[in-house]
């Protein structure tokens, strides 16, 4: 109990911390106005009319009215008002934007800012939950604690895919959204495919642990059932388990995809901007491959069988044990999440430098704009910064904390790494656990047996859920979730290098 009240005493000051000191010291701020970000001003009515060399008096005549003076051929100005301060300017007007320093009271009005303060504050705090328990469980061992921390993983991972969910939702309630409705469509059934082709490939070449998941699950299901006085063979057949599982990979693939396709373009313009800087070039071609890495980390004939099984000439045992190799590739998820997250202040910058290349482009056009709409081309890349920065943060945040959840409820230790423990040997199906008949609550003399009836039924559920299961489940998952997050950046690469000019 000692441990379990260690726990609650993090989680009740997290809590605290998370609604008392975030509103005035937060990550998700520190990233946005304290990393130097410079975003581009648009330029005013009256800038625009200098620029154009028309007078403010001139501001009145209608598009009908200017027959005799500012006709096309009258020799009238380059600039055509109208009654409500809208006017044209030529598109090739010489514009020079001025830059300005990100600061708290102008990001407060973004969209999506509240979502995305939110979603990065809950993740550190939960972060720091995770490492303090992970902390106590190391020095005090527990015995049948609940890991609280677990609950602050998943709440992290669920508000990661809320929030990916609801970007999605904006290429569907667009006017002229019709493009994006159906590349997102599109997606989802191309990553459905390809889950349905991952999840046939056999276990000795991909190292996914779904057929050890499932035969667990099942038979710890079916005897709870069975003691329960159900007679059942387990609540679903292997087929059921792996479509359903297949549907939710492509999900979750679909709602990669805009991210990474913002991710190939903002990667695109960094290396562009970076210049010739061999050493920056270096680590923004390291952050963008490392997921290839993690996906061949599951791939078992270049990876474990070198890692743990093959002994290379001059040793006389493998290099790590196979508990330290499913570290290691926890390790290297968190180091990847890590380094992508430090870079992100570059990314963002390079987002917000669009507004420079559209007024440039612009300025090679033809014909005329409103001055309006170039205000709301310049404004637009500022307005939707949040949009941008939770597309490319909540896809780490979800492989993260997939991750750490991996670890925990898989049954792996840090220490592997450090050869603290011993090898665990062959990892095998267990015997399910014994199951104890529940009694009916209605049975109950008092609330405190309805009590320990109820928990007594958590206890037999929870024996359902093996350490097999989890370590199959989350680590398919936390694979899937880092190959669609490659698969969805390159692929946003390979559209900016083929598609787009310049």
């Amino acid at each position: 109990m000692a441990v379990f009240g260690v726990q609650l005493v993090v989680t009740m000051v997290m809590a605290s911390v998370l609604s008392r000191i975030t509103p005035h010291y937060s990550l998700a701020r520190w990233l946005l106005c304290g990393t130097g970000l410079m975003y581009y001003l648009h330029p005013t009515d009256e800038e625009l009319r200098s620029l154009a060399g028309v007078p403010k008096d001139k501001g009145k005549k209608g598009k009908g009215g200017g027959k005799g003076g500012g006709g096309k051929g009258g020799g009238g100005s380059n600039t055509s008002t109208e009654d409500d301060g809208t006017f044209t300017v030529p598109r090739s007007l010489d514009l020079s934007l001025t830059t300005s320093r990100m600061i708290h009271g102008e990001v407060l009005q973004l969209k999506f800012y509240t979502e995305y303060q939110w979603l990065l504050d809950f993740s550190l705090c939960a972060a720091i939950v995770y490492i303090i328990t992970e902390i106590f469980m190391f020095v005090a061992p527990p015995k049948a604690e609940v890991n609280l921390s677990m609950l602050w993983c998943l709440l992290a991972v669920t508000f990661s895919l809320k929030v990916l969910f609801s970007l999605s939702l904006l290429y569907f309630r667009g006017e002229d959204s019709g493009g994006e409705k159906a590349m997102v469509v599109l997606a989802y059934f191309s990553f459905l495919l390809v889950a349905l082709g991952t999840l046939i490939v056999d276990e000795s070449r991909l190292e996914l642990g779904l057929d050890l998941a499932y035969s667990s699950f099942n038979a710890s299901a079916s005897a709870f059932l069975n003691a329960q006085g159900l007679t059942s063979d387990g609540p679903a057949s292997k087929v059921t388990f792996k479509i359903c599982l297949a549907m939710t990979c492509a999900m979750i693939g679909a709602f990669f995809t805009f991210p990474g396709l913002r991710l190939g373009k903002m990667h695109f313009d960094s290396l562009k901007y970076c210049g010739e800087r061999s050493v920056v070039r270096w680590v923004f071609h390291l952050s963008f491959i490392a997921p290839l890495f993690l996906v061949m980390m599951w791939i078992k004939p270049i990876s474990r069988r070198y890692l743990t099984e093959h002994i290379f000439a001059g040793r006389s045992d493998p290099i790590m044990s196979s508990e330290a190799f499913d570290t290691l590739r926890i390790v290297m998820v968190v180091v990847v999440g890590l380094l992508r997250l430090s870079l992100m202040p570059y990314y963002l910058q390079s987002y917000l430098n669009l507004a420079y290349e559209k007024v440039e482009a612009q300025k090679k056009e033809s014909g005329r704009i409103s001055n309006k709409d170039l205000q709301k081309k310049i404004a637009g890349v500022f307005y939707y910064l949040c949009v941008v920065s939770l597309q490319y943060v909540a896809p780490i945040i979800l492989c993260l904390f997939l991750s750490l959840m991996f670890k925990t409820l898989g049954g792996l230790s840090w220490s592997a790494l450090l050869g603290m423990t011993r090898e665990p040997g062959e990892c095998g199906l267990t015997p399910p656990s014994p199951q104890t008949t529940i009694p009916a609550i209605q049975d109950a003399d008092s609330i405190t047996e309805a009590t320990k009836i109820l928990a007594l039924g958590m206890d037999e559920l929870k024996k359902v859920f093996t350490t097999e299961f989890y370590r199959g489940l989350l680590g398919f998952t936390t694979w899937w979730c880092v190959f669609s997050w490659f698969l969805s950046g390159t692929f946003g690469v390979a559209y900016q290098s083929y598609f787009t000019k310049g």
